[in-house]
């Protein structure tokens, strides 16, 4: 009976058109500005904004021109081993002697360069084509490293010319020095096979572990030099660590893409 009595007395009561009405609270015309700015600021930023982003990568520190695995040309048993590890020699110099069955056969060096790796021993048997050493193409001894970065395929194609790159060096402590600096020379738009990894960095382990998640594309890295450092080149320390660098040294890339607009996140 009340809600019938309420309900009978709105319908006897006159309209109420005299009376004020209440808009929006001001603290509700805050809150619809602050969403109308923000969503403005997003739109422009959205048109005319830009987002970093990098791809990580294995790299490895070596010379320019890469090394070569130097085969015997011949079958027999190694007399001696004429060459010492880490020596630098001209072409065509003796590598090892080799006993066959026709007499002593002498394994040259196809190209200059420094011994990087020996694999035979005195009195070991070796066959025609088996690796006996692994040469790097340098010629002098202050000849610049580069860094290789095996980047994945699908990745090659967004890194811009003269990307900025940071590297982890694998032999130095990256909390206590920092990373190395370098720019990206050129990028090698087709994908490497472990075969090709390998006759490039004479290693055949290497050439496995680069394309162990499928076959990456070379990005060759020209590190940025510099006089104040003890290794010549660029860190993001002010003085980077206390030695030199090698080549051959293992490191891990950060290599920068190139700026995306967050509207072509959106676009098909």
């Amino acid at each position: 009976m009340q809600f019938r009595q309420q309900a009978l007395a709105k319908l006897q009561s006159p309209e109420e058109l005299d009376l004020p009405v209440r808009f929006a609270r001001p603290q509700g015309w805050v809150v619809l500005s602050v969403t109308l700015v923000a969503m403005a600021a997003a739109c422009v930023w959205a048109v005319g904004g830009s987002v970093t982003s990098t791809v990580e990568a294995p790299a490895i520190l070596t010379h320019g021109q890469g090394s070569y695995l130097l085969q015997s040309p011949v079958s027999g048993q190694v007399t001696a081993v004429l060459a010492r590890q880490g020596e630098r020699l001209p072409a065509d110099s003796p590598v090892l002697k080799v006993r066959t069955t026709d007499g002593e056969s002498v394994v040259r060096t196809v190209d200059a360069g420094r011994v990087s790796a020996l694999a035979a021993t005195v009195g070991q048997i070796i066959q025609t084509g088996a690796n006996v050493a692994s040469v790097e193409k340098v010629a002098h001894a202050g000849d610049p490293l580069y860094a290789t970065v095996y980047v994945p395929a699908e990745k090659a194609a967004a890194i811009p010319a003269h990307a900025s790159v940071d590297l982890t060096v694998q032999s130095v402590p990256a909390q206590q020095y920092g990373v190395l600096h370098g720019k990206v020379q050129s990028v090698d738009r087709s994908a490497q096979s472990a075969q090709t990894i390998s006759a490039f960095l004479g290693d055949s382990q290497l050439g496995e572990q680069f394309t162990k998640e499928g076959r990456p594309v070379a990005v060759t890295v020209r590190l940025t030099t510099s006089k104040s450092t003890r290794s010549g080149y660029a860190w993001s320390s002010a003085d980077g660590p206390p030695f030199g660098l090698t080549s051959m040294t293992m490191a891990s890339g950060s290599v920068r893409l190139a700026d995306e607009r967050p509207l072509d996140w959106l676009l098909p």
